[in-house]
């Protein structure tokens, strides 16, 4: 019996570096796009994500498609590739083409677009199954990943967008500081808000890190190469934007006692009293600082407020930040 080859050889091909000088391709500022176009590190971000052989792929933000070689290369049954700027239209049709058929390209911006469609349905899995052989990879701008990386930890609370296939991971850059806050441990000068949100719901992995000097042109900072597989039970008991009030708001006074901030879920006319209640039903130290608290800790916090929230509902629209305490925008 034959066996697949691990690797799919595409057709010789022009350089990278080739094509971006050919299309007078150049990295975008206010886009805070900057190119990874060494071999060596977009083969081991690739791998990062693990086996991907004939599996399915959503590329993001590929630019002129350095990251995409190494994916088609990997001998995988289809690669959707999302991007926004039309100037890589060029050599990323080249690739579509050499592909044999594998490759698809979505021209658009990848966070309003939805993945729900992406993915063949004989490629779902339950929720609570192994992940499916898919994932989502991307060298993403600097300027989009920590909005992006909510929108979609949002969507896997929701089990919505791509994550209607079941637990699919994802492999992503970020700032190298934004990738240590995301698995920062109880303790850490690093742990906040963002800690909280990716933990618990997911299993998250800082693989490696990519020296600035690698990008064309070169960041100011170093970029970390981080792995996402969503649990199958989120360490949290309670809706996403319950979880994200309730972190944000302890962590807003983040070297002060977590009290402090939890103070802040309520108007100043039942604010102690429904703190100490708070801090009661939670069994929580108050004199905690924020990030001292476990995950299993802001679990019982946010047990504790929705059960506040049965008997006072309208304190969900309450946001310290807003001119007169409510803001309507937190139900929607």
């Amino acid at each position: 019996m034959s066996t697949v080859p691990l690797i799919s050889r595409l057709p010789p091909l022009p350089a990278v570096r080739d094509l971006l000088n050919l299309y007078h391709l150049q990295a975008v500022k206010q886009l805070s796009q900057n190119f990874l176009i060494d071999p060596k590190l977009t083969s081991k971000l690739v791998s990062a994500a693990g086996k991907i052989t004939n599996g399915y792929v959503c590329e993001v933000g590929p630019g002129a498609g350095s990251l995409t070689r190494v994916i088609l290369s990997r001998n995988v049954n289809k690669l959707v590739v999302v991007e926004k700027d039309k100037r890589f239209q060029p050599p990323l049709e080249m690739l579509a083409e050499a592909s044999g058929d594998r490759m698809s390209i979505v021209w658009g911006d990848v966070l309003s677009h939805n993945l729900t469609n992406a993915f063949p349905e004989e490629s779902k899995r339950d929720w609570n199954d192994q992940p499916p052989n898919i994932h989502i990879i991307g060298n993403l701008p600097f300027n989009i990943a920590t909005p992006l990386i909510i929108r979609w930890l949002k969507a896997i609370s929701e089990r919505s967008n791509a994550w209607v296939h079941g637990r699919v991971p994802m492999t992503l850059t970020f700032q190298k500081e934004v990738a240590e806050r995301m698995v920062a441990k109880i303790g850490s000068r690093e742990r906040c808000r963002l800690s909280v949100m990716v933990q618990h719901l997911c299993y998250v992995e800082h693989k490696f890190t990519i020296p600035g000097k690698a990008f064309v042109p070169k960041p100011n900072v170093d970029v970390g190469v981080v792995h996402f597989t969503p649990l199958a039970t989120p360490k949290i008991q309670a809706p996403f934007k319950l979880v994200e009030k309730v972190a944000r708001n302890t962590f807003s006074f983040r070297q002060k006692y977590c009290r402090r901030g939890l103070e802040t879920l309520f108007p100043s006319s039942m604010r102690d009293e429904q703190t100490h209640k708070l801090l009661q039903l939670a069994d929580v130290d108050g004199t905690l600082r924020p990030f001292e608290l476990s995950i299993e800790e802001f679990n019982r916090i946010c047990q504790a407020y929705s059960i506040i929230l049965e008997k006072y509902p309208s304190l969900e629209r309450y946001d310290s930040r807003s001119e007169d305490g409510f803001d309507d925008t937190l139900l929607h």
